[in-house]
């Protein structure tokens, strides 16, 4: 297997978590329950903080449909090899690692929490941003 195909493969792998992360949070905000917060203890806080909604949506309900996104066109991308596909795998991650970057510094500097599920999302979408360079290759 080639090393383009396999950066895709992985490409869908990490997309696909981070949909799941996202679909996780935007499931518990509309259940209105308490995050089981495991490695940090400040998931309660950031995600029922004002900075977890924008336009009256959950930011988690963003974050899946981007993600969800990412993982239809890179599964387009694997299966086409289409060329617009393509320019979006290379150059949408940066908006998402740029909104990831934004929210750890409102978990940091503005709530003073750290939510392990908003850490996931940030590894996830700062993993898809690092692949999008190998793609340009």
């Amino acid at each position: 297997m080639d090393k383009a195909k396999i950066l895709i493969i992985i490409f869908i792998a990490v997309a696909f978590i981070g949909f799941l992360d996202a679909s996780f949070l935007t499931i518990e905000h509309y259940q209105n329950t308490a995050l089981p917060c495991v490695i940090f203890k400040g998931c309660e806080q950031v995600t029922t903080s004002a900075y977890s909604e924008l336009f009256g949506l959950p930011l988690a309900l963003y974050g899946a449909a981007y993600y969800l996104f990412m993982l239809l066109v890179s599964v387009f991308y694997f299966d086409t090899k289409n060329g617009f596909a393509f320019k979006i795998l290379k150059y949408i991650p940066v908006v998402g690692f740029l909104a990831s970057a934004y929210f750890v510094y409102l978990q940091l500097f503005v709530i003073h929490a750290i939510c392990t599920y908003c850490v996931i999302s940030a590894v996830t979408s700062t993993t898809l941003f690092i692949l999008s360079f190998y793609l340009r290759e």
